[in-house]
């Protein structure tokens, strides 16, 4: 069963969509104009949705995301797994990726060297 989460003082209810969307959302705060954190960096990237049971693949090159899709079975080199809630709060910018990494809400599966870099983006 899916919580809703609270946004300001409306609640929201994650869904496919809305973390599709989140997933574009997030790809942007990444690769922001003038952000040249993520030059260089070339991965396909993986964010499995816990309570969704779905899993958004991409590629990550020079701080953008982009071939988005729901049904490709290869292994991403950096791997995310999370509610659908808190994609939605990272999206938003209403919590970090380090602190949720820190805390357990988000599971990073990468190299040391991509975690670092991941966390100097977020």
């Amino acid at each position: 069963m899916q919580r809703p989460i609270r946004k300001g003082t409306a609640l929201l209810m994650a869904d496919l969509d809305k973390c599709r969307s989140a997933i574009v959302a997030l790809a942007a705060r990444l690769g922001a104009p003038d952000d040249h954190r993520a030059d260089g960096l070339d991965r396909t990237v993986s964010a499995h949705v816990t309570d969704l049971g779905v899993t958004f693949h991409g590629h990550l090159h020079d701080g953008v995301l982009d071939d988005i899709v729901t049904d490709s079975p290869t292994s991403a080199k950096i791997r995310l797994d999370l509610s659908s809630d808190d994609l939605l709060l990272l999206a938003d910018g209403q919590l970090s990726l380090g602190s949720a990494w820190l805390s357990g809400r988000v599971k990073i599966h990468a190299s040391l060297s991509d975690l670092l870099r991941l966390r100097s983006l977020a």
